[in-house]
């Protein structure tokens, strides 16, 4: 529970619904606003902050603890608030369902301070804490095959310790991870990884992959663009039951 948020409504005389209509969102998304570890997007924290009086830092002190890259935060504050969540990779397990020491392998040989990996994968690592919650996203995760196969730098235990934690995500109520098989050819998924966020309100955004950063998607016609693309790499997929048992096999492999 956010405390100081509460004593602060309290104060003010101020309700979820009052808030709510105040600042544009939906009543139960104000009312989560309450609940530990759930930090409103950047202009609506600005917003409340300002109807109630208080520093954003008095109401939301974590904001000032976070470890991901400034650029990444928006993106962050929106995978929070999101209640959907389609996720595709091409070349890696996603984020939200790696193993630490998947994660740094992940970034070995950038040109980054120990701290710098440690930050990140610790923001990566503190992400995940969404699909725990007592509400989580209903994540999709579609990934290809080659994935399962490919060598963390030759790490074998490695390999097995992430595909088994990833049948573990895969076994939680409101995710799904999905398998491209690697005989499906040419196939959308060939131009990068990305996420679609489904927000409260019904909004959608998106964050797409590249090799310099990583690009965060806001326009509707964009948007649209990449679902379509989803839809079509999610159409390539094995079935659920098909794609467990195929990642099951894979981390037996790396034994």
């Amino acid at each position: 529970m956010n405390h100081a948020l509460q004593a602060a409504m309290a104060e003010a005389g101020e309700t979820a619904e009052s808030l709510a209509a105040q600042t544009g969102v939906d009543p139960k998304t104000a009312a989560r606003w309450i609940s530990p570890g759930r930090i409103p997007q950047p202009r609506r924290r600005a917003q409340v902050a300002a109807i109630l009086g208080r520093d954003v830092s008095a109401l939301w002190p974590d904001v000032l603890k976070r470890r991901e890259p400034h650029w990444l935060r928006e993106w962050v504050d929106w995978e929070r608030e999101a209640v959907a969540l389609r996720w595709f990779e091409h070349a890696w397990i996603p984020g939200l369902l790696q193993t630490e020491a998947y994660a740094r392998a992940t970034l070995a040989g950038e040109v980054l301070a120990p701290d710098d990996v440690d930050g990140l994968v610790a923001s990566r690592l503190d992400r995940q804490s969404i699909l725990r919650r007592d509400r989580p996203p209903m994540l999709v995760a579609t990934v290809f095959e080659g994935v399962l196969h490919q060598s963390a730098y030759g790490n074998r235990d490695l390999m097995r310790e992430q595909l088994t934690h990833l049948l573990a995500c895969a076994a939680l109520p409101a995710v799904q991870v999905l398998v491209v098989p690697k005989d499906v050819g040419m196939y959308p998924g060939l131009g990068g990884g990305f996420i679609i966020a489904e927000l409260p309100g019904g909004e959608y955004v998106a964050h797409a992959d590249s090799q310099a950063r990583a690009e965060i998607v806001t326009g509707a016609e964009e948007v649209a663009t990449l679902s379509r693309r989803w839809e079509r790499i999610r159409g390539e997929c094995l079935s659920r039951a098909q794609s467990l048992d195929l990642i099951r096999k894979a981390a037996e492999s790396w034994t």
